[in-house]
């Protein structure tokens, strides 16, 4: 979570926008008082969570061979 002032948040709104998107909460402070959060809609994407599941795919991927097998003479065989 990241913390902006009232009017460093009107100057660089853009900015802000960047962040919500990518994921971030901002939250909006003015004279120090929380008036206002920022945060992505509901549903959007969770990076931490597709990360975790990055890792977990990548985990089971290990170890797994193709034998004797090419990719050569699978994509041959494919397109017959």
């Amino acid at each position: 979570m990241k913390k902006v002032g009232a009017f460093e948040a009107k100057t660089k709104f853009g900015q802000l926008l960047d962040w919500v998107e990518a994921g971030d909460e901002v939250v909006i402070t003015r004279r120090g008082k929380v008036v206002a959060r920022l945060v992505p809609p509901a549903g959007a994407i969770d990076r931490d969570a597709g990360l975790a599941a990055a890792v977990r795919i990548r985990s089971r991927r290990m170890g797994v061979t193709l034998d004797r097998l090419k990719i050569k003479d699978l994509i041959e065989e494919g397109r017959s």
